[in-house]
This record gives C-alpha cells, structure tokens and sequence, in this order.
C-alpha cells in the first residue's frame, strides 16, 4: 500500500450543476477515503469566528461589484473583510484536511494546495448548458428565481471568486490535471474512470 504521504489529496472544481457533490461522493466511496463540501461551513466557522450562516452566504462565490469593493477597501490598511476572513479560514482548513488523504471540492483548494506544495490532483468538471440546466432544475436551489438566470449569476460569481482570490481564470485547463464533460460521461462512468486513473496513488 501506498504511503498515506505519497497520496495525493484531490481537488474537484466545477461549473454549477455539472455534478461535482454526485462525483465527489462516488469518488469516496470508491477510494474509501472521506470528502468535504458542505461539512465544510462548520470548520470554516469554528476556524473563523464567523456563524456558520455567514460562512454559507460568503461561500466561494462574490459578485463582480463585490469584488471590486473588497479590493477597494482592503487598501485601508486595518479593514479585513468577512470575505477575506472567510477565506483565510478556508485555507486553514484545507490545509489542515490535506494531512491526511482525501478529497475537497472547490474552495479553490487546487491553488491553495499548489501554493503550499502539497501534492494534488485536480479535477474540473463542466458541461453543457442544456445539461447543467436540467440539473440546476433538479437541484431547485433557484427559489422564485428564473433557473437560467439563476445558473448563469451561480457560474458568474463562482469565476469572480475564483480570480479575486487565486489570480487565475476559472476552468483554465492548465490548472488541472483532468477535465471531464459530465454531460457526456454518466456520473457512474465518470466515477469509474477516475477511480481507475487514482488507484494507483489509493491501491
């Protein structure tokens, strides 16, 4: 068996809708080794003071305004926003989880670990819009809003946020070492390809 120090953690971007919680999970369960999304508000919170209905609003994702804002004020040298703190917590916590083998999604958690030098292997998953539609229907997280316009302002402020704190382009396929079309590829396949492409880290 591999040394655990030898694994690399893996790291899952995505557009919305495109099934990275679905791929995630099978990933675990294929690889036996634990995932974090969601768990992730409650250590983000106990790491950064913030309520855990704080941490979800900031999210990893921030309006173009917000942006534009936040760097504005930043300049002010005693003012840290709740969406740096945030962040910063994030970090923290990723690189705590990345001790031991395992697998995060988003978060921008390929660059956090790439600049620490911690081994990974990135995933991005995308798809068509017709497909991610479908899905952001499934999903109804979209309230009274209109699924379209709701999937683009998601896939807007996920690509803001991503460039606000990394400095890269959402999706640039130099930050990852597999890209995968999930509209064309079952969740099932999908899981099973790259379960076969990391059994040789997780044998």
């Amino acid at each position: 068996m591999s040394e655990t120090k030898n694994r690399p953690v893996i790291t899952i971007s995505r557009q919305y809708g495109a099934g990275g919680r679905t791929v995630a999970r099978g990933l675990s369960e294929f690889l036996n080794i634990p995932w974090y999304d969601r768990d992730f508000v409650k250590k983000t919170a106990e790491k950064s003071g913030y309520t855990e209905d704080e941490v979800k609003r900031a999210g990893e994702e921030i309006s173009h305004a917000g942006s534009v804002m936040n760097n504005l004020l930043n300049n002010i040298a005693s003012y840290i926003s709740s969406y740096d703190a945030i962040n910063e917590a994030e970090k923290k916590v990723i690189l705590d989880l990345s001790k031991n083998p395992c697998i995060i999604v988003g978060r921008c958690s390929n660059i956090i670990l790439r600049r620490a030098e911690i081994p990974s292997f990135d995933i991005f998953l995308t798809g068509d819009e017709e497909f991610r539609l479908a899905r952001t229907k499934e999903l109804a997280e979209f309230g009274q809003a209109d699924p379209k316009k709701y999937l683009d302002e998601r896939d807007r402020m996920r690509e803001t946020y991503y460039r606000h704190y990394t400095g890269h382009e959402f999706g640039d396929y130099r930050d990852y070492d597999v890209i995968i079309n999930t509209a064309k590829v079952t969740p099932e396949e999908c899981i099973e390809h790259l379960g076969a492409i990391l059994s040789k880290f997780y044998a």
